[in-house]
């Protein structure tokens, strides 16, 4: 019987997105991004368009009225509203009759959650870009004459 330890595969099989990320910003915390602090660069950075903002469904009253909790209070309350609401409507048998509002409720969270991992690896990549750019600044003792260049 052929038995494999992690020291004997070859680094790729090893490899992958989470583990990469993981000791990557272990071992340089300056590139991994603090989820609990605003985005440190603009989010209107690299878009020329701008960007389509994010608005509310849901009012405050209407989260109120259904006692959402603060975790719940996010850009898929307004599904989270229709959907209690139909649970309540179809009680004792809302698995069945209410399936498409929860669909749609876990297809809103699903895209949320997308989005957040989006802008987490954007900021990411620029904390790595800019720290790029700042240790070749400081290799060169100026500025690159390439990305002079390109920016004047």
């Amino acid at each position: 019987m052929l038995s494999l330890c992690c020291s004997a595969l070859p680094s790729a099989l090893l490899m992958g997105q989470f583990w990469s990320s993981a000791l990557e910003g272990w071992k340089d915390p300056s590139i991994k991004p603090d989820r609990v602090k605003p985005p440190v660069f603009d989010p209107l950075y690299g878009f020329p368009n701008g960007r389509k903002k994010r608005e509310m469904v849901a009012t405050d009253e209407e989260m109120d009225r259904w006692n959402l909790h603060p975790r719940e209070r996010d850009y898929c309350a307004h599904f989270l509203i229709d959907h209690l609401r139909c649970m309540d409507h179809y009680r004792p048998f809302a698995y069945w009759n209410c399936k498409e509002e929860k669909h749609a409720l876990a297809k809103c969270q699903w895209e949320d959650m997308i989005l957040r991992m989006k802008e987490y690896e954007r900021e990411r990549r620029l904390l790595k870009r800019e720290k790029a750019l700042n240790e070749d600044k400081d290799s060169n003792g100026s500025e690159n004459p390439a990305v002079t260049a390109v920016a004047g």
